[in-house]
């Protein structure tokens, strides 16, 4: 009996000790290097997408993604509260304005619903962070090599849902997507406040069309 009592303290404390290493964000800004293999020696046009870097933006329940390539700018602009959200496309000289309704995140981020990870083995350090390995599992049956950080926790879940189940900040992702493989690596991190009109939705300046009108384009 003593003994099932020491073990059942141990196991507590380790649990205290956890919750207290592990760093709670609520704002801040995360910078990923993006790297491309295409798995042919010819030119692609996805090699321009090569060193690209994504860039998220969170305070609170806000979130802002900006992917700046040599291709153009793409930003998600995310308000977990209200479900609302934007997509901005700039390319060429065209600036386009998708707008989304909360069912039309959901109907976006579908096959990220009931995302399993499986911690592994594997560890490695990244931007000075202890990592481990995990694979993610997705309702298409695709799946996403992470490595994340557990000292490191997002108050906003919602801002990446391929990552809403993962107990820690994703630090490198990979996956494939037909022939190319996709690699994203944080590179800077920085937990100052960002300022509340990073997430403002933009009135003006945009061609606007609705996700529904922008899916029946396609």
């Amino acid at each position: 009996m003593k003994h099932k009592i020491l073990l059942l303290l141990v196991s507590m404390l380790s649990c205290t000790v956890f919750s207290f290493a592990q760093k709670i964000i609520s704002e801040g800004t995360i910078v990923y290097t993006i790297s491309i293999q295409t798995g042919n020696n010819k030119p692609q046009m996805a090699d321009a997408l090569d060193g690209a870097t994504t860039t998220v933006y969170l305070k609170g329940g806000l979130s802002r993604t900006d992917m700046v390539s040599s291709l153009g700018n793409e930003s998600t602009i995310y308000n977990a509260q209200t479900g609302e959200a934007v997509i901005l496309k700039e390319y060429s000289s065209q600036k386009l304005m998708i707008t989304l309704t909360k069912d039309n995140w959901i109907a976006k981020n579908k096959n990220y619903e009931g995302v399993t990870f499986t911690i592994g083995t594997d560890t490695k350090v990244i931007a000075g962070h202890n990592c481990k390995k995990a694979t993610a599992k997705l309702e298409d049956g695709s799946t996403i090599i992470v490595y994340y950080t557990p000292d490191l926790a997002l108050i906003n879940k919602e801002y990446d849902q391929t990552f809403k189940n993962l107990s820690g900040l994703p630090m490198e992702y990979e996956f494939q997507s037909g022939p190319l493989k996709f690699k994203y690596v944080v590179t800077r991190l920085d937990f100052s406040p960002v300022p509340i009109a990073k997430f403002d939705f933009p009135r003006s300046g945009y061609r606007v069309m609705t996700y529904d009108d922008n899916q029946k384009s396609k």
